[in-house]
Protein backbone atom coordinates (compact mmCIF):
# COMPACT_ATOMS: atom_id res chain seq x y z
CA UNK A 1 0.00 0.00 0.00
CA UNK A 2 1.61 3.36 -1.04
CA UNK A 3 2.10 6.31 1.82
CA UNK A 4 -0.81 8.26 0.32
CA UNK A 5 -3.88 5.69 1.03
CA UNK A 6 -2.18 5.14 4.19
CA UNK A 7 -2.39 7.71 5.62
CA UNK A 8 -5.69 8.36 4.01
CA UNK A 9 -7.00 5.35 6.06
CA UNK A 10 -4.90 6.66 9.11
CA UNK A 11 -7.09 10.03 8.98
CA UNK A 12 -10.67 7.91 9.25
CA UNK A 13 -9.84 6.36 11.32
CA UNK A 14 -8.83 8.62 13.54
CA UNK A 15 -12.55 10.72 12.69
CA UNK A 16 -13.53 7.08 13.69
CA UNK A 17 -11.76 7.00 17.03
CA UNK A 18 -14.06 9.28 18.98
CA UNK A 19 -12.29 9.20 22.23
CA UNK A 20 -8.30 8.85 20.51
CA UNK A 21 -8.04 5.64 22.37
CA UNK A 22 -6.07 4.62 19.18
CA UNK A 23 -9.16 1.91 18.62
CA UNK A 24 -12.66 1.67 17.22
CA UNK A 25 -15.54 0.50 19.32
CA UNK A 26 -18.88 -1.35 17.82
CA UNK A 27 -20.34 1.71 19.34
CA UNK A 28 -17.50 4.13 17.32
CA UNK A 29 -18.14 2.19 14.30
CA UNK A 30 -22.08 2.56 14.27
CA UNK A 31 -21.65 6.24 15.15
CA UNK A 32 -19.69 7.63 12.03
CA UNK A 33 -20.89 5.02 9.95
CA UNK A 34 -24.24 7.38 10.87
CA UNK A 35 -22.57 9.93 9.57
CA UNK A 36 -21.90 9.83 6.48
CA UNK A 37 -24.98 7.92 5.46
CA UNK A 38 -24.39 4.25 6.57
CA UNK A 39 -27.04 2.34 8.71
CA UNK A 40 -25.44 -0.40 10.84
CA UNK A 41 -27.45 -1.77 13.97
CA UNK A 42 -25.74 -2.61 17.29
CA UNK A 43 -25.08 -6.24 16.60
CA UNK A 44 -24.61 -5.17 12.89
CA UNK A 45 -21.62 -3.52 14.65
CA UNK A 46 -20.39 -5.67 16.96
CA UNK A 47 -20.16 -8.53 14.34
CA UNK A 48 -17.89 -6.87 12.02
CA UNK A 49 -16.09 -5.73 14.73
CA UNK A 50 -15.72 -9.46 16.48
CA UNK A 51 -14.95 -10.76 12.26
CA UNK A 52 -12.05 -8.16 11.78
CA UNK A 53 -10.46 -7.93 15.37
CA UNK A 54 -7.42 -9.41 14.99
CA UNK A 55 -6.06 -9.24 18.95
CA UNK A 56 -9.15 -10.34 20.33
CA UNK A 57 -9.78 -7.27 22.57
CA UNK A 58 -13.09 -6.47 20.83
CA UNK A 59 -11.88 -3.12 18.55
CA UNK A 60 -10.53 -2.16 15.92
CA UNK A 61 -7.42 -1.08 15.35
CA UNK A 62 -5.61 0.50 12.61
CA UNK A 63 -4.60 -2.47 10.29
CA UNK A 64 -8.04 -4.36 11.09
CA UNK A 65 -9.96 -1.35 10.38
CA UNK A 66 -7.78 -0.85 6.87
CA UNK A 67 -8.28 -4.62 6.31
CA UNK A 68 -12.24 -4.37 6.30
CA UNK A 69 -12.22 -1.40 4.21
CA UNK A 70 -10.09 -2.71 1.45
CA UNK A 71 -12.24 -6.17 2.10
CA UNK A 72 -15.65 -3.74 1.47
CA UNK A 73 -13.74 -2.26 -1.46
CA UNK A 74 -13.06 -5.52 -2.69
CA UNK A 75 -17.22 -7.02 -2.33
CA UNK A 76 -17.67 -3.73 -4.56
CA UNK A 77 -15.69 -4.15 -7.17
CA UNK A 78 -17.29 -7.52 -7.41
CA UNK A 79 -20.12 -6.44 -7.51
CA UNK A 80 -19.82 -4.18 -10.25
CA UNK A 81 -18.27 -7.26 -12.04
CA UNK A 82 -21.19 -8.96 -12.23
CA UNK A 83 -23.06 -6.01 -13.20
CA UNK A 84 -20.90 -5.70 -16.14
CA UNK A 85 -20.70 -9.41 -16.65
CA UNK A 86 -24.66 -9.63 -17.42
CA UNK A 87 -24.72 -7.30 -20.08
CA UNK A 88 -22.24 -9.27 -21.77
CA UNK A 89 -23.60 -12.55 -21.46
CA UNK A 90 -25.31 -14.50 -24.39
CA UNK A 91 -28.93 -14.31 -24.16
CA UNK A 92 -31.87 -16.88 -25.29
CA UNK A 93 -30.81 -19.17 -28.05
CA UNK A 94 -26.88 -17.90 -27.88
CA UNK A 95 -26.35 -19.04 -24.46
CA UNK A 96 -24.07 -21.53 -24.07
CA UNK A 97 -25.83 -22.76 -20.43
CA UNK A 98 -25.76 -25.64 -18.52
CA UNK A 99 -29.06 -27.83 -18.24
CA UNK A 100 -29.52 -25.82 -14.96
CA UNK A 101 -28.76 -22.66 -16.44
CA UNK A 102 -26.49 -21.52 -13.75
CA UNK A 103 -23.51 -21.26 -15.80
CA UNK A 104 -23.43 -18.48 -18.15
CA UNK A 105 -20.35 -16.91 -20.09
CA UNK A 106 -19.96 -14.48 -22.89
CA UNK A 107 -19.30 -15.92 -26.25
CA UNK A 108 -17.47 -14.17 -29.25
CA UNK A 109 -21.25 -13.00 -30.56
CA UNK A 110 -22.04 -11.47 -27.15
CA UNK A 111 -18.97 -9.89 -27.03
CA UNK A 112 -19.21 -8.45 -30.45
CA UNK A 113 -22.78 -7.23 -29.74
CA UNK A 114 -21.93 -5.37 -26.52
CA UNK A 115 -18.74 -4.12 -28.11
CA UNK A 116 -20.70 -2.45 -30.69
CA UNK A 117 -23.44 -0.73 -28.66
CA UNK A 118 -20.11 0.98 -27.49
CA UNK A 119 -18.91 2.10 -30.43
CA UNK A 120 -16.45 -0.46 -31.13
CA UNK A 121 -16.71 -2.81 -34.22
CA UNK A 122 -14.90 -6.07 -34.09
CA UNK A 123 -15.55 -9.28 -36.09
CA UNK A 124 -16.66 -12.51 -34.85
CA UNK A 125 -13.03 -13.44 -35.09
CA UNK A 126 -11.59 -11.04 -32.97
CA UNK A 127 -14.04 -11.36 -30.52
CA UNK A 128 -13.23 -14.90 -30.69
CA UNK A 129 -9.03 -13.98 -30.06
CA UNK A 130 -9.70 -11.56 -27.58
CA UNK A 131 -11.63 -14.18 -25.67
CA UNK A 132 -8.82 -17.18 -26.03
CA UNK A 133 -6.16 -14.95 -24.19
CA UNK A 134 -8.57 -15.08 -20.96
CA UNK A 135 -10.06 -18.67 -21.68
CA UNK A 136 -8.14 -20.33 -18.75
CA UNK A 137 -10.09 -23.72 -19.50
CA UNK A 138 -10.57 -23.59 -22.96
CA UNK A 139 -14.04 -23.65 -24.18
CA UNK A 140 -14.16 -20.99 -26.58
CA UNK A 141 -16.53 -18.68 -23.77
CA UNK A 142 -15.33 -16.73 -21.10
CA UNK A 143 -17.02 -17.17 -17.58
CA UNK A 144 -17.34 -15.16 -14.55
CA UNK A 145 -13.69 -15.65 -12.96
CA UNK A 146 -12.32 -15.60 -16.45
CA UNK A 147 -13.91 -12.13 -16.98
CA UNK A 148 -12.44 -11.22 -13.33
CA UNK A 149 -8.87 -11.99 -14.87
CA UNK A 150 -9.49 -10.06 -18.01
CA UNK A 151 -10.73 -7.17 -15.90
CA UNK A 152 -7.83 -6.72 -13.69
Amino acid sequence: MDENKRKQYERVFSHFDENKDGKISPAELRLCLGTIGGKISESEAEEVVLLMDSDGDGLLGLEDFIRLVEGTEEEEKVKDLKEAFKMYEETDDECKCSSTGSSSSITPRSLKRMLSRLGEKKSVGECEVMISQFDLNGDGVLNFDEFRNMMA
